[in-house]
C-alpha cells in the first residue's frame, strides 16, 4: 500500500505570516499539471495494466528465474513502484495543503484506492521473494552484479519472513488498507478542522501552540487552558482513534506472530531492538543531567517558584522577539550549508527558486512540518509553517537537510534510496547543527550566545527527551490497550506518567495538560516512529564531534553516506568515521554534547 510519511517534526510552533516577505509556495507541476492531467490518468491506466502483466509473468514463477530474470523482475517492480509513489506524492501533497478542502480529500482517497487495488496482484512478489532459499539467492547475488546492489533490499524484505502470512491473508490485509487509512484521515480532519479563541481571535491549532512560545506569560496561559479546553471536548473522537488504530495493530501483530508491538517498526527501520533499548536506558538514566537541569535552570531565569507547562517553551526574559523574515532565514541557513561544503548549498539552492517549499501557514494546511521524497526521478517537496521565530529557522534546516539527503539518495533508485527512519534523520539534524553554530559564531554579546545555547537545549530535549518520553507513553498505551479498551481518563494517565519523569520536578501540571498527547500526529501515522528523532540526534552528535575533531576528509565521507540512501545498515555507514551505534557508549557520546551546553550554561551563572 502506497502512503505518504506525515509531518515528522514535533509541532511546537506557529501561524501567520505578515511581514515574512515572499513566502514560498509548491509548484506541483513536475508530478502532474492538475488532478485532470491526462498524464494521471495514462499512469493509472498503465499501473493497473502493468500490475495485471506483472502478476502473469511473475507470479509462482520468482522461484524459477535465473540472476537476470530476477533483476528484470526487480526493475519491474521498481519501475511500478515509481508511477505509483508518484500519483499517490501529487495527491497527498495537494491533501496537505488543504486538508479541509472535500474535493481534495476525496481525490486523494479516490487515488489511494485506485492504486491499492491495481497493487493487489504484486502482494505475491516479496511473499516468493522470501520463499526463495537463502543458498539460491546468494547464488543469484553473486552471478548478477547489478542484482548484488539489491542486497540490503533483499535482506530488509526477507527480515519479514518469520512474520508472513499465507498469500491470501497478505491480499486481504493489502486490501484493508484502505479503511485503516480512514482513521488517519479522520485525525487529520479533526485536527485540521479545530478553532481555538485566545484573547478573542480565532486560530487554528498550529497558531495556538505558536503562542506557547510567546514572551507575555498571560498570552502562554491563554493558549494553553484554551488548548486543554478543545482538546477536553473532542478528547473521544481521539480516544477511538488510539484505540482502534492499537488494537488493528495488535490483531495484525499477533496473527504475524511478531514478539512486541514494537518489532515491526524496529524491522522497518533496519536497528536491532537492543540498540533501541540502550539508546532509550542511556536518554532516561541521563534525565536528571539533561531535562531537569535545565529547567531548573529555566524557572530561575524565568523568576518562577515553579513552571507551568506553558513556560516548557517560552522565550528567555532578554530574548531578542523579532520576527526573522523569509529572505533572511533563507540567507542563514545557504550560508551555513556553504560554509560546510558548496555542494551542499547548490543542492539546497532550488528549493528556495523553483517551488519546492510552501512555507505559508494557511487555514486548513496540515500543521508541522516535512520533507517528502516524491519519487526519484522528480524532487522532494518541502512543508513549513513559517512565523519567523528562531525556531523556524532551525526547522527551516532540518526539513531542507531532509531535501538535500532526498536529492542525494535518489540515484539509488526506488527500492534502495530510502532510508529507515532511524538514518533519515541523520542530515536534517545535521543542518540544523551547522545552522546553529553558524548563528552561535555571530553571537556578538554573552545574552546572545546565552539565548542561542538556551534554544538549542531546549530543541535537543525535545528531541531527544520528550520523543523517548513519547515512545515510553507509546509503549506502555500499546501494552494497555492489548488488556482491553481505553477510557480517555486512561490514556490521560499514561501520557502523565511519562511526562513528569522526564520533564522532572521544575514543573507543575496545569488541569486539562493530561490530554494534550491527543494532538501529536505520530503516535497515529507512524506507531513507535518517535525514537528515531532520539536516534538520529545521538547519531549526529557523534558525528559532528568527529567533524569538529577535524576528521580528515570528513566532508565527502559525508556525502558518501547520504548517497548511500537505505543501501547499507548503519554499522556500515558509521564504520568510515570510526562510530558504532551497537556501543552502548556511543549515545553517552551523544548526550554529553547537550549535558555540555548545559554545563556552559551553568557557568554563565557564576
Amino acid at each position: 500500500m502506497f502512503q505518504l510519511p506525515f509531518p515528522v517534526r514535533d509541532a511546537n510552533a506557529t501561524a501567520g505570516s505578515g511581514g515574512l516577505g515572499n513566502l514560498p509556495e509548491w509548484d506541483l507541476s513536475d508530478l502532474y499539471t492538475s488532478e485532470d492531467a491526462p498524464e494521471l490518468a495514462r499512469d493509472l491506466d498503465w499501473l493497473e495494466q502493468e500490475c495485471a502483466a506483472f502478476a502473469a509473468d511473475y507470479e509462482g514463477k520468482l522461484a524459477d528465474l535465473d540472476a537476470d530474470g530476477l533483476l528484470e523482475c526487480v526493475q519491474r517492480n521498481e519501475k511500478i513502484n515509481n508511477i505509483a509513489g508518484r500519483i499517490m506524492s501529487f495527491a497527498g501533497l495537494r491533501y496537505y495543503q488543504l486538508t479541509t478542502d472535500a474535493d481534495r480529500a476525496a481525490f486523494l482517497s479516490d487515488c489511494q484506492e485506485k492504486v491499492t487495488i491495481a497493487t493487489t496482484p504484486l502482494v505475491f512478489f516479496t511473499l516468493e521473494l522470501n520463499r526463495i532459499e537463502d543458498d539460491a539467492m546468494q547464488a543469484h547475488l553473486d552471478a548478477n552484479a547489478e542484482l548484488a546492489r539489491y542486497a540490503s533490499v533483499f535482506r530488509r524484505i526477507r527480515a519479514m519472513k518469520p512474520y508472513q502470512l499465507s498469500d491470501e491473508l497478505e491480499k486481504f490485509m493489502h486490501d484493508l488498507g484502505i479503511v485503516g487509512d480512514a482513521w488517519e484521515k479522520l485525525f487529520d480532519e479533526t485536527i485540521a478542522g479545530l478553532t481555538f479563541t485566545v484573547d478573542g481571535e480565532e486560530l487554528n491549532i498550529e497558531g495556538t501552540l505558536n503562542l506557547l512560545t510567546e514572551q507575555d506569560r498571560s498570552k502562554r496561559e491563554a493558549a494553553a487552558r484554551e488548548l486543554a479546553r478543545v482538546f477536553g471536548e473532542n478528547i473521544k473522537t481521539f480516544a477511538r482513534v488510539h484505540n482502534t488504530q492499537a488494537k488493528e495493530k495488535e490483531i495484525i501483530d499477533r496473527w504475524r506472530g511478531m514478539p512486541s508491538p514494537q518489532t515491526g517498526r524496529h524491522l522497518s527501520n533496519d536497528v536491532e531492538p537492543e540498540v533501541v533499548e540502550a539508546l532509550r536506558e542511556a536518554v532516561v538514566a541521563a534525565y536528571p543531567k539533561l531535562s531537569h537541569r535545565y529547567y531548573e535552570l529555566k524557572r530561575k531565569w524565568l523568576g518562577l517558584d515553579v513552571m507551568q507547562v506553558w513556560d516548557r517553551n517560552a522565550p528567555l526574559p532578554l530574548e531578542d522577539t523579532r520576527t526573522i523574515g523569509w529572505e533572511e532565514a533563507e540567507k542563514t541557513v545557504m550560508e551555513a550549508y556553504n560554509a560546510f561544503d558548496p555542494r551542499m548549498g547548490e543542492i539546497a539552492a532550488p528549493f528556495f527558486s523553483d517551488g519546492w517549499i510552501d512555507a505559508g501557514v494557511k487555514p486548513g494546511k496540515a500543521p508541522g512540518a516535512f520533507a517528502h521524497p516524491t519519487v526519484t526521478n522528480v524532487h522532494p517537496y518541502v512543508m513549513l509553517n513559517y512565523l519567523g521565530k528562531p525556531r523556524d529557522v532551525m526547522t527551516l534546516a532540518h526539513e531542507l537537510g531532509h531535501g538535500v539527503h532526498q536529492v542525494l539518495a535518489a540515484d539509488q533508485g526506488e527500492m534502495l534510496s530510502s532510508t529507515p527512519l532511524t538514518l533519515a534523520e541523520t542530515a536534517s539534524v545535521f543542518g540544523e547543527m551547522l545552522t546553529f553554530r553558524k548563528m552561535l559564531d555571530k553571537a556578538e554579546t554573552k545574552e546572545q550566545r546565552k539565548v542561542l545555547l538556551a534554544g538549542k537545549v531546549e530543541d535537543m530535549i525535545n528531541t531527544v527527551v520528550r520523543q523517548i518520553a513519547f515512545y515510553d507513553f507509546e509503549c506502555k498505551l500499546h501494552e494497555a490497550r492489548a488488556g482491553g479498551e481505553l477510557t480517555p481518563d486512561d490514556i490521560n494517565a499514561i501520557w502523565m506518567s511519562v511526562q513528569a519523569e522526564s520533564l522532572g520536578p521544575a514543573f507543575d501540571y496545569m488541569e486539562g495538560y493530561e490530554t494534550f498527547w491527543a494532538y501529536i500526529p505520530h503516535f497515529v501515522h507512524s506507531p513507535f516512529y518517535v525514537y528515531a528523532y532520539a536516534f538520529g540526534d545521538g547519531l549526529v552528535n557523534a558525528l559532528y564531534s568527529v567533524y569538529a575533531e577535524g576528521g580528515e576528509g570528513f566532508e565527502d565521507k559525508y556525502f558518501e553516506m547520504l548517497k548511500a540512501g537505505g543501501s547499507k545498515h548503519h554499522k556500515e555507514l558509521l564504520a568510515p568515521f570510526g562510530l558504532d551505534a551497537t556501543d552502548p557508549k556511543f549515545w553517552d557520546k551523544g548526550l554529553s554534547m547537550i549535558s555540555g551546553f548545559i554545563d556552559e550554561l551553568e557557568a554563565m551563572e557564576d
